[in-house]
């Protein structure tokens, strides 16, 4: 019975993923943390950057996590095929739909108007992600994880304008961080 509850959330969570896996976030939050009960909000979190730092799409990794989480094995599979399942049906309709009826002033239309709502989807995701990022399991705001944050996006602008190496990037970080857990200061 788990394995078809993984199914059913997943599709679901796959069916209504537009814009992506940013964009679904809070949708995947939903299923997962608030209706099913299967992971906390802190956990959810961490799941999000596991999701990051796997190749693949974020959606995908979150339902192959949660899924090896509830049910092992078979839950991932079930829980990544549910994923996926909306997807496949969707873009080959839409396929098909698009190299029949493409040129119609209708679908331009169509397809003109999904735009604003994928940009209010992955705004959505990105306030929830930082609300998760700035407080504690408690809701509490954390001064540590906003002023972490504020030196990470001070990090990831000086990288992009100055073109410094990611590698080189991580390695100063890494080194900054353990210079600061050896003075006691952990996040």
């Amino acid at each position: 019975m788990i394995l078809l509850e993984l199914f059913w959330n997943f599709f679901q969570i796959g069916l209504f993923a537009v814009g992506g896996g940013y964009a679904s976030l809070p949708l995947i939050q939903s299923r997962i943390v608030d209706v099913n009960g299967w992971m906390t909000l802190t956990e959810f979190t961490d799941l999000i950057a596991i999701s990051q730092m796997t190749p693949g799409p974020i959606g995908i990794n979150a339902a192959t996590f949660v899924g090896t989480r509830v049910a092992g094995i078979p839950g991932a599979l079930a829980a990544t095929i549910g994923n996926v399942t909306p997807a496949v049906i969707m873009i080959s309709i839409l396929a098909y739909i698009y190299n029949k009826y493409g040129q119609l002033r209708f679908i331009k239309g169509v397809l003109g108007a999904l735009r604003p709502v994928v940009v209010a989807l992955i705004a959505s995701a990105a306030v929830t992600i930082l609300l998760l990022a700035v407080t504690d399991a408690n809701q509490v705001f954390n001064w540590t994880s906003a002023i972490l944050l504020a030196v990470v996006a001070l990090g990831v602008f000086i990288m992009q304008k100055y073109k410094w190496n990611s590698l080189v990037m991580m390695l100063v970080t890494g080194a900054a961080a353990a210079l600061l857990y050896a003075f006691g200061i952990t996040f």
